[in-house]
């Protein structure tokens, strides 16, 4: 018998064991250890930039400077190749890269873009950068990302974008995103800070819309501290991008409307440093991305089975990176609320849970509409034709993922070895062996699933140890 033969066997053991929750002994004995990211060739690399004295080779000024350095430039030619584009544009993080994105597509202020509500907050705050109104689209159940027919539902006469999320690490529904797109005359950004290496049939996720892009923040596949990179095949697109990064308005030299219009530039510039590292590790991605891929499939075949559990759907021609392991629980099946599964999985001893992912329009921000001062602006301007509306039941399979069905498992956090997830495994069927002690006994105070009408008004995360909550924030 081998050792993980072994541990299985010891886990089926387990499963009759007093859970923890009530004293018991944890299926997880020792804390999974971190997942390792950093090398030694990593750190050579490091080491030779700071070696040369040239940590930024940027000058925000026409010439050959203005792209940067040596190591910036490589590593965009090297990304270009990697994800099958002809430009890839660094940049010192994706939220940089998403507003960069958002500029470069010449939005006028009043415009609206079209996103989901399941990102991080730096997705539609690019749109609210450049003086634009975002607007949120519900999601799909199984994928969890933007639904397109909720797309077409919410296109206005300013509508000029949508923004889709490749949320957790597999690609929104690109082709019917794109005849949307193209019905309506509108241009398609991909937000895939979570999917770098995914795959839609050939094509890497990212590359299907006019601008994609990947985070290289420090908890995601590859990494290089902070960082991003957007990609495009489009030439002007490039070009624009590239000014936003670099302080435009000291470069344009057009005295056309047109050429000037959005370039009001950053510093959005990306490190020597940075780059060297994000070299190094972008060699890394497909073998990280194969090693979630077989964590995700032992706990496919290991949770299968397990009663109102349901584990993640993988869209056909779609590949899947796992930044997140998305599961969903059948509340009214178990008769359990979520939090309390979540706390007995958490007293097993199980890593990286993910017990919500919240609603970017249930935030003050969107349902107050304060951004810029306090007057309102942009949504109360002239610049806003008509009245958008956020809050409790505009994108209601988000909000009941969100308030009731969701868990997920974030595997970068933790090793994922086969060894690992056949502990996590373990923990899921203990649990779920033990689901009656978890049910208040006759005659106790009800713990019933909430209806609709509080679904709608919840907008909070479920309590989560602090190192193991991931909500909307995790963006780069």
């Amino acid at each position: 018998m081998t050792q993980l033969e072994h541990h299985r066997a010891s886990s089926r053991a387990a499963d009759h064991l007093p859970l923890a929750l009530f004293g018991g002994p944890r299926a997880i004995t020792q804390p999974l250890p971190p997942v390792q990211t950093m090398g030694e060739d990593d750190v050579a690399a490091a080491s030779a930039v700071i070696r040369s004295g040239v940590l930024s080779g940027y000058i925000g000024a026409p010439g050959q400077a203005f792209m940067g350095g040596p190591r910036v430039r490589a590593f965009e030619a090297q990304a270009a190749e990697y994800f099958g584009v002809k430009h890839a544009i660094a940049v010192n993080s994706w939220t940089s890269g998403l507003v960069a994105a958002v500029g470069a597509i010449g939005l006028e202020p009043g415009d609206e873009v079209i996103t989901t509500p399941w990102t991080m907050a730096a997705t539609a705050t690019a749109i609210l950068h450049w003086c634009g109104i975002p607007v949120f689209a519900d999601i799909d159940r199984d994928t969890f990302n933007i639904d397109p027919a909720s797309v077409e539902r919410q296109i206005g006469p300013r509508t000029r974008a949508v923004i889709a999320v490749d949320i957790f690490g597999q690609s929104a529904d690109m082709a019917a995103l794109r005849a949307v797109c193209a019905k309506h005359g509108l241009k398609l950004l991909g937000d895939c800070a979570q999917a770098p290496g995914a795959k839609v049939f050939d094509r890497m996720a990212g590359t299907l819309a006019d601008i994609g892009g990947y985070s290289l923040n420090y908890h995601k596949h590859i990494h290089c501290g902070e960082g991003g990179v957007l990609v495009t095949d489009d030439d002007r697109h490039a070009r624009r991008l590239a000014m936003i990064r670099n302080h435009a308005e000291a470069v344009v030299q057009s005295e056309r409307p047109a050429e000037l219009a959005n370039m009001l530039g950053f510093n959005f510039r990306m490190g020597e440093i940075e780059a060297a590292i994000a070299s190094v590790q972008l060699s890394k991605l497909a073998p990280r991305v194969a090693a979630r891929q077989r964590a995700a499939a032992q706990l496919d075949a290991g949770l299968a089975g397990l009663p109102g559990l349901k584990t993640p759907r993988v869209a056909v021609g779609n590949t899947h990176a796992y930044y997140i392991y998305g599961l969903q629980i059948d509340v009214s099946a178990l008769g359990l609320p979520r939090a309390r599964i979540v706390e007995a999985l958490a007293a097993e001893g199980v890593p990286g849970l993910v017990g919500s992912y919240q609603n970017l329009h249930l935030l003050p921000m969107f349902r107050h509409k304060v951004a810029y001062g306090t007057g309102g602006f942009p949504w109360a301007s002239p610049y806003c034709d008509r009245v958008i509306h956020y809050g409790p039941g505009q994108c209601p399979v988000a909000e009941r993922l969100h308030a009731q069905t969701f868990l997920g498992l974030a595997l970068g956090q933790f090793a994922h070895g086969p060894e690992q997830i056949a502990q996590i495994v373990g923990a899921f069927h203990k649990v779920w062996a033990q689901l009656d002690r978890l049910r208040p006994a006759p005659g106790a105070v009800s713990m019933a699933v909430p209806g609709a009408a509080a679904v709608a008004a919840t907008a909070a995360p479920v309590p989560m140890p602090a190192a193991s909550r991931l909500t909307a924030g995790a963006r780069g």
